[in-house]
């Protein structure tokens, strides 16, 4: 496996569960703190040595590609009223020397369908893919240690938690072998299975590092779950010809696809990285 230079980040979702707060602004754009999810997986894709962002978007996405955008008029402001830290968070968003690519989803038709989007500017490349509801605190950023373990076993790589048996219906969950106390090698993988059908309780996470020949796979596999092409289906087809392994990462995951998981990430983040107390 070549080195894996690319990312991809669905945003094309409507965010319907945090309705009316999204309305008019991205599901991604919401803050944990001071920072957007968005912002969060970009700065882990870029610290595990990712220099192309592929945002596969929607409609009512503008914002985040403002916010990945220089802002003259406000840094023009902040510098003239001595707002220097305000200045250097602003400037220090994005690197300058990381490519920002945008891509639109025509229509809602699946992680598998977005994924399959960005494909013209993935190539013929490995490549990582985030979702940023998935906010993940770790010492070391969880794409690096997918990454390594990718380039370890030349293989596409998982990121899996074991996750209560009664909640392997909200995820895809493997069958798989055990190679060490963190890794196995995936055999099966069914997207939101009934408890009492799971064939494991190791639960996919968003982060994975893909060969590029799953788009092989999504182009040929139906609609599945909900209708949409679905990432799972297109990387359980790969199993045939392709070695996948699941990888259980060291990190805190907050689901900030719920409510209840961004109000989690909100005050955890805020009592450890900002010296918030809550009563």
């Amino acid at each position: 496996m070549r080195p894996i230079r690319k990312a991809v980040f669905p945003v094309a979702g409507l965010g319907t569960r945090f309705l009316p707060a999204t309305k008019a602004m991205p599901k991604e754009m919401l803050p944990v703190v001071d920072k957007p999810l968005i912002q969060y997986a970009v700065e882990e894709a870029i610290a595990a040595g990712i220099t192309d962002l592929i945002f596969v978007t929607g409609r009512h996405k503008r914002s985040i590609e403002d916010h990945f955008d220089t802002a003259p008029e406000l840094e023009r402001e902040l510098q003239e009223k001595c707002k220097d830290d305000l200045l250097e968070a602003l400037t220090k968003i994005i690197n300058p020397d990381i490519n920002c690519i945008y891509i639109r989803q025509s229509a809602p038709l699946g992680l598998g369908h977005a994924v399959l989007c960005a494909q013209p500017a993935v190539g013929d490349e490995p490549f990582a893919v985030i979702l940023a509801d998935d906010l993940i605190d770790a010492q070391r950023p969880v794409l690096s240690q997918l990454i390594d373990v990718a380039l370890n076993h030349q293989a596409s790589v998982l990121a899996v938690q074991n996750v209560a048996r009664e909640d392997t219906n909200k995820y895809g969950i493997v069958s798989s072998e055990s190679i060490n106390a963190k890794t196995s090698r995936v055999h099966g993988i069914v997207e939101k299975p009934h408890p009492d059908q799971a064939p494991s309780t190791l639960g996919v996470v968003g982060r994975y590092v893909l060969d590029n020949t799953v788009f092989q796979y999504l182009r040929q596999i139906q609609a599945g779950s909900g209708g949409e092409i679905q990432l799972t289906d297109g990387i359980a087809a790969m199993l045939a010809d392709h070695p996948i392994i699941a990888h259980q990462y060291d990190g805190v995951r907050y689901d900030c696809g719920s409510k209840l998981g961004m109000f989690q990430a909100n005050v955890a983040y805020g009592k450890k990285y900002h010296g918030f107390t809550v009563d």
